[in-house]
């Protein structure tokens, strides 16, 4: 962790392999920590086994990923407040600074009608923890575009205490994830990295290999005082054997290592 920023491996990026290959992955390619995305696995449902695979890989969870996906929906509760109760619950017994949230869903009337207030007084009931709402994208079907999030995909429109900056979204909104990292401000807590081409669709790809300013976000974390943490978040489901993942992730690694610790110079 040369540059004082920890990377980590979410656990989504292992995918389809289980929660526990992450850990055991990042132990063996040196990463500084995990992130569970909390899904249909039930290991990343549980804190005492999640503790157990931190201990035996000897890596620590450092972020939680609630269950907002469209397939988690009944993870832990059809209630998505009592799954971001369980999630922070989660956080804070494994001691993990950081919760990912995405916005609700334009279905979800009631949540999202008290999201912002919400949100704020479950982070008054883990006062340790970063509940950090993440930008998301529009979706774009048969050639028409809507957005399936209220109040919408930009969560710096609505103004949240804490956010996760996930690259590939903004790849898939075709947002300048500079700019919105400049709108996040002090609340940037967490950053998703991923690589997009901008093809409007979420692609998650090795950083480097799409057309988002990945290098030059990771450099300028220093001059914007980040004190929060990277997660490598990319899709490997492609790959072709468990060596072509490892490689793929050891690249990843490689990537943020070496440009969070060169600081851009007009941050440095």
């Amino acid at each position: 962790m040369t540059s004082g920023v920890p990377v980590l491996l979410s656990s989504s990026s292992v995918f389809p392999e289980p929660t526990a290959a992450a850990f055991q992955l990042a132990a063996a390619l040196g990463y500084d920590g995990v992130e569970v995305m909390v899904w249909t696995d039930v290991v990343s449902q549980d804190a005492g086994a999640l503790r157990g695979l931190s201990e035996h890989y000897g890596v620590p969870v450092l972020s939680v990923h609630a269950p907002c996906l469209l397939v988690t929906q009944r993870v832990w509760s059809p209630d998505p407040w009592e799954r971001l109760r369980r999630a922070a619950e989660l956080a804070e017994t494994l001691e993990a600074p950081t919760v990912v949230v995405h916005p609700p869903f334009t279905w979800q009337r009631d949540y999202a009608r008290g999201f912002v207030d919400g949100l704020a007084t479950v982070a008054d009931q883990f006062s340790g923890l970063y509940l950090a709402v993440e930008n998301m994208y529009p979706v774009r079907m048969a050639g028409r575009q809507f957005v399936p999030y209220v109040p919408g995909w930009d969560p710096t429109e609505a103004g949240y205490a804490s956010y996760t900056l996930d690259l590939s979204h903004c790849a898939a909104s075709h947002s300048d994830p500079l700019a919105m990292a400049d709108r996040m401000g002090a609340g940037l807590a967490h950053v998703h990295l991923g690589d997009g081409t901008g093809e409007g669709r979420d692609e998650h790809l090795v950083p480097g290999r799409g057309t988002q300013p990945c290098g030059e976000l990771l450099s300028s974390l220093a001059g914007r005082g980040f004190t929060g943490s990277v997660a490598v978040e990319v899709a490997t489901r492609g790959a072709k054997s468990r060596a072509v993942r490892e490689a793929d992730l050891r690249a990843a690694l490689e990537f943020a290592r070496q440009h969070l610790s060169t600081p851009s110079p007009v941050d440095a």
